[in-house]
């Protein structure tokens, strides 16, 4: 498996290649990028982009995916800004989260890659026939928007009743979204449920990760083998996975000093290398 790492580590400043330098040093071989806008200004094409597309080209590295915008924002979770939601209620706030999501999409334009991971709904959000159906339309027109660019929407198994193994399966057989996929969050499945039987409902239409790992207890995305997941187990599962998918590390990101992320890296990779191998 192709060993990745996502951006989402350094979310509280500005990405730019000396970062990106220090994860490969770590043993990153492809990347996430984290659509925020105060990490990744992905509006600003003449700008940032550039800037982070130049860096690509030039190292040779692979951009797997891009997370999808989740705030329309320069400060991380600000409370007096609401996130994007494809399903919600409101129609104006879907159209305004489609077009804030677009401009991510765009980026593909001077950085190819292959995913766009996407939330269906927001945290905790219960289910609803009608957010549901929402979605689907959300869903269709970003994928619409995205072929043409070379990007396949993947949806992420997240904390919320819209986006269960089942929930997604449904969506895509209902809607037949044959090139529509999943991003297998490890971490998200442990709290959710387990690991293995969400696995076992979404294997066929897993394409990428996030691994990560909590106490089951709140989404925390600490480091694996920090939480209580089955890091033996969870191996030989994404190994088993049929469209082969990077092993993407996303580590919340609190401001940690880049020698506790390339360590943390390392040691990631080395200990999921191991349990892997040693689970045959």
């Amino acid at each position: 498996m192709i060993k990745a790492m996502s951006t989402f580590v350094y979310v509280r400043e500005r990405l730019h290649p000396g970062l990106l330098d220090e994860l490969v040093r770590a043993g990153a071989e492809a990347f996430e990028i984290f659509a925020f806008r105060g990490h990744f200004d992905y509006a600003q094409r003449r700008q940032h982009v550039i800037e982070i597309a130049g860096w690509f080209k030039s190292s040779g590295a692979q951009l797997n995916s891009v997370h999808s915008p989740i705030y329309n924002s320069y400060e991380w979770r600000r409370r007096d800004v609401a996130p994007l939601n494809i399903a919600g209620k409101d129609r104006k706030g879907r159209i305004d989260a489609m077009d804030e999501i677009k401009r991510a999409i765009e980026v593909a334009e001077h950085v190819p890659y292959r995913f766009l991971v996407q939330h269906v709904g927001i945290g905790n959000e219960e289910f609803d026939e009608h957010k549901f159906e929402d979605a689907m339309t959300s869903i269709e027109h970003l994928r619409a928007f995205a072929k043409p660019l070379g990007v396949k929407i993947l949806l992420e198994n997240i904390p919320n009743e819209l986006s269960t193994p089942e929930r997604l399966v449904e969506l895509l057989h209902t809607s037949h979204f044959d090139d529509v996929g999943v991003c297998f969050d490890v971490g998200h499945a442990h709290i959710m449920s387990d690991v293995a039987g969400a696995f076992a409902i979404l294997k066929q239409y897993i394409r990428s990760t996030h691994v990560h790992d909590n106490k089951k207890d709140k989404d925390t995305h600490l480091w694996p083998g920090e939480g209580s997941i089955d890091w033996a187990e969870a191996m030989k599962l994404l190994r088993s996975a049929p469209h082969t998918p990077p092993l993407l590390l996303e580590i919340e990101g609190d401001g940690k000093a880049q020698p506790q992320v390339t360590n943390g890296m390392n040691e990631a990779f080395k200990k999921l290398e191991q349990v892997a191998t040693d689970a045959g």
